[in-house]
């Protein structure tokens, strides 16, 4: 889908595809969501360049995702989709400065973008032009990213209540699971904030940015966000980290516990458990075998041999 924001408010508007279209001048933010090979084409006939692929936007090397040619600067930063959900994952999204004018690439529906259009569209003032839209649309990503962290720091809080709580419902595997998604998302986070770290350093080469100074102020302030947002990341990450080596820590004692019980009982009953298997042997010139006092002795005998050894773990305190 091709959709348009054009300075004045009003939101992204969708365009129908057509040869006959032209970029109005007022333009600030073209947008492209799923694009097909049409839409493409129109966009870089509007534009005068060719725009990436979404092959080249998934490469992995700095020199595919931030370079400059014909007069635009190309940016590709991957963006952390589906943190409410099941699956969070990275996607490339591509950013693209081409005289004044902002072009975004993107086969994914972050949270960040329908949040900015919807503010565009409410306020007539909110976007001026190409490069306050990009600056806007990173502040917006930035924002979600922290909102993430936020309420994953939060998530982990909980999860170290639970698993130093005394008694715990439901044992150790759910406390796991959610150990395991909030490592998932706090890494996809960091790797997103390195990505667009990455960008915004490029990004202060544009001429269009490098040419205000109200533009430059606005990213330097986007670049220390993302680094404080980096070492959050990273606090958060140990503290995942330390969390599962207690997780696993207490869950080796609780099974450790539970063969020292079953130690315990195997030492215990092996004296009874032999004298048992010799008077129940009944061979015809056993002594006590028509002894009337034998019956009450291999008991009083298998009592005393369970006794005393648990008289012993209990002086050491095993038991």
């Amino acid at each position: 889908m091709l959709s348009v924001l054009r300075c004045g408010g009003g939101g992204l508007q969708p365009i129908e595809v057509g040869p006959d279209w032209v970029l109005p001048g007022d333009g600030a933010w073209i947008d492209l969501t799923n694009p097909n090979r049409a839409e493409e084409l129109l966009a870089e006939k509007a534009l005068g360049i060719l725009l990436p692929t979404r092959e080249e936007m998934a490469e992995i090397e700095a020199s595919s995702r931030l370079y400059q040619e014909d007069g635009a600067s190309f940016m590709t930063a991957f963006v952390l989709v589906g943190a409410d959900g099941d699956d969070p994952a990275l996607q490339p999204v591509t950013f693209v400065l081409a005289k004044g004018r902002l072009v975004t690439i993107r086969y994914v529906e972050p949270r960040a973008f329908i949040a900015y259009a919807a503010q565009a569209e409410r306020d007539a003032d909110f976007c001026q032009g190409g490069v306050e839209a990009f600056l806007g649309l990173l502040d917006a990503i930035v924002d979600r990213v922290a909102d993430i962290l936020e309420k994953t720091s939060a998530e982990v809080e909980v999860i170290s209540t639970d698993i130093f709580r005394p008694t715990r419902q439901g044992g150790f595997k759910p406390i796991l699971r959610r150990l395991g998604r909030s490592q998932s998302i706090s890494a996809k986070a960091r790797g997103s904030l390195v990505s667009l770290a990455r960008l915004l350093s490029f990004a202060s080469l544009a001429d269009d940015i490098a040419d205000g100074k109200e533009h430059r102020d606005r990213l330097r302030s986007l670049q220390r966000d993302v680094q404080s947002l980096t070492d959050h990341s990273a606090y958060l990450t140990e503290n995942v980290t330390f969390l599962l080596d207690s997780a696993v820590g207490l869950i080796n004692t609780d099974q450790n516990e539970i063969m020292k019980v079953f130690s315990i009982w195997a030492v215990v009953l092996m004296p009874p458990t032999l004298i048992g298997s010799v008077y129940g042997m009944n061979f015809v010139h056993m002594p006590e075998l028509r002894w009337i006092g034998g019956y009450p002795l291999a008991l009083g005998l298998m009592i005393v041999a369970m006794l005393i050894p648990i008289w012993w773990f209990r002086k050491r305190g095993w038991f």
